[in-house]
């Protein structure tokens, strides 16, 4: 059941904002960030296909694992499982200036090569470290959700996810982004997959 402070979020959403232009799938996905951070400049900011919503679909209903960068996507997500590596990647040695974040991501990508989808929500050297692997064929994404945050990295990591060819991406422009973003993207797709709509049920990220 939806809660009444849903549905009236989605209601002003809907009045300050038109996205009735957009495709019904990634429409779901852009309302559903907005409405996790009250940011209407997703709506122009975020970068997704038909084709990148219909992916993450079909990935979740092959039971295709999620992984993630950081534990705080982890928490924000609701309705699928999902991994983290940072915990078994802390007490492994790891090359010098190698970031504990790329080290994690290095290790998922080795226990995941093929039909995964990763989730970037933190560490821009998570997903420069995935984008490597995946141009030296180690890995084979379903899906790369790329919303890294940060002054230093994050415009610049997103930009080479948009341009990686052959690979169903979500990301978007600049450096905002965050693991509430990310979690916002992969709730999105778990209710697009279970014929749900936004403003139909809740997610702890959302509250």
């Amino acid at each position: 059941m939806t809660h009444p402070i849903e549905t009236e979020s989605y209601r002003r959403l809907g009045a300050r904002i038109d996205l009735s232009h957009l495709p019904s799938g990634p429409r779901a996905v852009v309302a559903r960030v907005i409405h996790a951070t009250a940011d209407l400049g997703f709506a122009n900011s975020l970068r997704l296909t038909e084709s990148a919503v219909d992916a993450g679909l079909h990935a979740l209903a092959a039971d295709a694992p999620v992984v993630v960068d950081v534990e705080m996507v982890r928490a924000g997500i609701g309705g699928v499982p999902t991994e983290c590596f940072l915990g078994r990647a802390r007490p492994l040695r790891r090359r010098a200036g190698q970031t504990l974040s790329a080290f994690a991501m290095q290790l998922a990508a080795t226990a995941h090569p093929d039909g995964a989808i990763f989730v970037v929500g933190c560490a821009p050297t998570a997903l420069e470290q995935l984008l490597d692997l995946v141009e030296a064929g180690a890995v084979s994404p379903a899906l790369v959700i790329g919303v890294p945050v940060g002054f230093v990295g994050a415009a610049e990591s997103k930009d080479r996810l948009r341009r990686t060819a052959h690979l169903e991406t979500i990301s978007n422009v600049g450096e905002r982004g965050g693991s509430a973003v990310a979690a916002a993207i992969v709730n999105a797709l778990v209710r697009l997959g279970g014929d749900d709509r936004p403003g139909e049920g809740s997610e702890a990220e959302d509250g």
